[in-house]
């Protein structure tokens, strides 16, 4: 098969996408107990050192207690390779997260966070300059 294949997890479906400002993992279905894990595991794949993470969970159409570990892996993987991350969550999410008074860098949609992502490096590359002048 070619292109962009599709990863069946247990009733999540999980695509990732190299883009030029970020790597986008897109899960879309059920997120739970079964299938976080194996979830987990193939997302983290993707988190790459130098390039910002985009997990877009604008699909998933519920998401139990137990498979909210797959965020805080997220945000563990991309804390140890020092790379920024943002969450694009759908209603059943937002929902989950609230209950548990847990909150993560999130945006509205992928473009909304894709731009997020290209201002930050527009900020950096600007303060490059300062950085390496010299007295």
């Amino acid at each position: 098969m070619y292109g962009n294949p599709t990863f069946d997890c247990n009733g999540a479906e999980i695509r990732a996408h190299c883009r030029q400002l970020a790597t986008v993992v897109t899960i879309k279905g059920d997120l739970d107990g079964v299938n976080v894990e194996r979830a987990s595991r193939y997302t983290r794949r993707f988190i790459l050192a130098e390039k910002p993470f985009l997990l877009d969970l604008s699909g998933v159409t519920s998401l139990s207690r137990e498979a909210v570990s797959l965020l805080f892996t997220v945000d563990d993987v991309c804390t140890a390779a020092g790379v920024d991350w943002s969450l694009v969550a759908s209603r059943p999410v937002e929902q989950t997260l609230r209950e548990e008074g847990i909150e993560f860098a999130s945006a509205g949609s992928v473009p909304q966070a894709l731009n997020h992502f290209a201002d930050a490096m527009v900020a950096r590359r600007q303060l490059l300059p300062l950085l390496t002048k010299t007295a």
